[in-house]
């Protein structure tokens, strides 16, 4: 297959990630926040490994040293600006307080995923299988992410069938930022600027969103639960490091 089906298939993926709200529909909160509580560990990890093994490191071999680290930062900012201005936030239980804007997170999902779809063909770019790589790492922390903006869309006021269709509207400008990155990076140098600069928001994610989650939970049980998901997300991103040489 091409780069460009390659990115569409992995966008497309990416996209279907909105539907995972449908499981609140045949669960019960207890199993729900268990299942997320460990996908959360999980993508923490997952996300700063993958930041400094993979899109950090790859990085390196086109950019001066102080020129990915300047982009790195950049992109950490850029993240937490997107989070502060758009409210753009990442929930992850089923009882998510109510905001008052459901529209602004519509919006600040639509920028979020558009910008997961530069991502996305900047890593196709490269080669694929780094490619897929990414794409797996964008989906462990989007799965938990929906699931939340799906139950802030419900206690919104939306009925379930249109926040699904919402969430899944939404999603599809990755699609978008997968096709743009695409024709971007086979006409210009900004490809390569993108995964420093990608490896700062999935830093930015799992330090200030994600990690934070574990604080919360005061049983020791559920914290060393979190802490071996954690690991293993780690161990998942080096492991596919080494794989893939």
């Amino acid at each position: 297959m091409s780069v460009l089906v390659w990115i569409l298939a992995a966008t497309i993926v990416n996209s279907l990630a909105a539907l995972a709200g449908v499981v609140t529909l045949f669960c019960s909160k207890k199993t729900l926040n268990k299942v997320l509580f460990a996908l959360v560990g999980f993508s923490a990890g997952a996300l700063l490994a993958g930041a400094f093994f993979h899109l950090l490191a790859e990085s390196l071999e086109t950019l001066t040293p102080e020129a990915a680290f300047a982009y790195l930062f950049f992109g950490f900012i850029f993240f937490f600006l997107i989070e502060r201005v758009l409210h753009w936030r990442h929930c992850h239980e089923g009882n998510c307080d109510v905001h008052p804007v459901s529209q602004l997170i519509l919006l600040g999902d639509g920028i979020h995923n558009f910008i997961d779809g530069l991502i996305i063909a900047a890593s196709f770019l490269v080669n694929i299988s780094f490619g897929i790589v990414t794409t797996l790492l964008i989906l462990g922390h989007e799965l938990p992410q929906e699931l939340g903006d799906f139950g802030v869309l419900v206690y919104s006021g939306y009925d379930r069938k249109k926040a699904l269709a919402y969430n899944f509207l939404v999603q599809l400008s990755s699609i978008a930022g997968g096709i743009l990155g695409f024709f971007l990076g086979t006409s210009s140098g900004l490809m390569p600027i993108l995964l420093p600069f990608a490896a700062g928001g999935f830093i930015y994610i799992s330090a200030s969103d994600l990690i934070p989650e574990f604080h919360k939970e005061m049983d020791l049980k559920k914290t060393i639960l979190a802490f071996i998901f954690f690991m293993l997300g780690i161990a998942f991103m080096v492991g596919t490091k080494t794989w893939l040489g």
